[in-house]
């Protein structure tokens, strides 16, 4: 019993950590999965059983249809191994999703063995005697860390001071990140200045206590604009984005849509988060040619928000629209446009969905390796080693506002 409790405060530390905050679809997963290894110990779970009881899908689910149980399986493993390399490399319980398999592992690992052997553990059967040698060790590491922590302080202060500013000398730094990153991003990469994130934040008129709603130009006063807000989705894609840029040892400046100007699009690399409807300033600098956003000008959907495939292949779709406004989001589309600037030196990225949900899929995606990989496979690269301008187009499954499940759907890249 004392085990038990000790492996589910294990998986509570995960769901809250930085690692998975915010990733409620697997956090969900985790639990399940734990609590069946607990309870039924050797026994793995069915692809079936954790497809109808943790993402609510229907009776007669397809594995060999829909793969939204490998493919939250395979972020979730992902997600594990970022935790243990990062803020749980000192933990002493090591939860593990093996490769092929729905059953979780749980192992023990001192703190020296963890340090002897970098951030991987061994293997072993579960121990909590590393547990009790480090309840005796507690009051001195306390002792020691009030001594330290002045310490510290002082030289957080001096590290900020004297951060490094980027320049040619990180190379062997970013060695260390994924290939697959290091070739995405590269045009992110090479100017001294960090690229700035620019994220939708849309005009509304009224009062939070009182009720918001779009701003209207035709009938509302500029003065009235109240700007504060943007979607979760764009929330959590500036967090998914600064992780990967700390990966490759760069920042990212964060501004919202409404103070960015043309003069920071002429000199900086960008990134921008969020559709068109709302990321305002994407409507004043060139944007996607093979794939637009528009309104529906008739028919049922009039005046939804849709991707428009300028030139459809014969297996394409001429218009990408989301769920119906008035019934639960399932389905969205983003975009994905990498192109040069107003400055051919810089680099431009687009990170747009229909819906805030998509936005956040389509940021989940370019910040997930084996995506990555994946997608720098169906690209042409440069002479410079980095991928020359296309545009994508992904749809992305939703479920009770979190995207579980993000395909490319379309591709095109972009003529000089």
């Amino acid at each position: 019993m004392a085990d038990r409790e000790h492996i589910l405060r294990q998986i509570d530390k995960l769901t809250a950590s930085h690692a998975l905050h915010g990733s409620e679809s697997l956090c969900k997963l985790l639990r399940y999965l734990a609590v069946h290894a607990l309870d039924h110990p050797g026994t793995a779970v069915k692809e079936y059983q954790i497809a109808t009881e943790v993402f609510g899908r229907p009776a007669d689910f397809d594995p060999q249809v829909d793969s939204t149980t490998r493919v939250q399986a395979g972020r979730l493993r992902g997600k594990l191994a970022e935790y243990y390399s990062s803020e749980g490399s000192e933990d002493t319980t090591v939860v593990e999703l093996p490769k092929g398999s729905y059953l979780l592992a749980f192992h023990h690992r001192t703190v020296s063995a963890s340090r002897s052997h970098g951030s991987g553990a061994n293997p072993v059967a579960y121990d909590d005697s590393g547990l009790r040698q480090t309840a005796r060790n507690r009051l001195a590491v306390i002792v020691t860390l009030a001594v330290l922590l002045s310490a510290a302080v002082l030289v957080i202060a001096a590290l900020w001071a004297t951060r490094r500013a980027p320049d040619t000398t990180h190379a062997s730094e970013i060695a260390a990140a994924p290939a697959a990153f290091q070739v995405f991003w590269k045009p992110f990469l090479a100017s001294p200045e960090d690229p700035w994130l620019i994220f939708s934040n849309a005009a509304f008129t009224g009062r939070p206590e009182t009720g918001l709603r779009y701003y209207n130009p035709a009938r509302d006063s500029r003065d009235a604009i109240f700007d504060h807000y943007t979607g979760v989705g764009e929330v959590l894609a500036v967090h998914d984005l600064d992780q990967v840029f700390g990966l490759l040892h760069r920042q990212i400046r964060v501004k919202r849509g409404s103070l960015f100007s043309l003069d920071d699009a002429k000199n900086n690399d960008l990134i921008f988060v969020g559709s068109p409807s709302e990321n305002l300033t994407l409507l004043e600098i060139p944007g996607a040619q093979e794939f637009v956003f528009q309104r529906v000008a008739s028919g049922p959907r009039n005046g939804d928000l849709a991707i428009v495939n300028v030139h459809p292949q014969p297996d394409e779709q001429k218009l990408f629209l989301a769920t119906p406004s008035k019934q639960p989001l399932t389905d969205d589309y983003a975009l994905i446009v990498l192109m040069r600037g107003l400055n051919p030196s810089r680099s431009v990225m687009i990170l747009a969905g229909t819906t805030t949900f998509g936005t956040q899929g389509a940021v989940e995606f370019v910040c997930r390796q084996n995506a990555v990989a994946d997608l720098l496979l169906r690209l042409s690269l440069a002479a410079t080693g980095e991928p020359k301008p296309f545009e994508a187009v992904l749809h992305v499954k939703v479920e009770r506002g979190v995207p579980v499940d993000t395909q490319l759907v379309a591709l095109r890249e972009r003529t000089p």
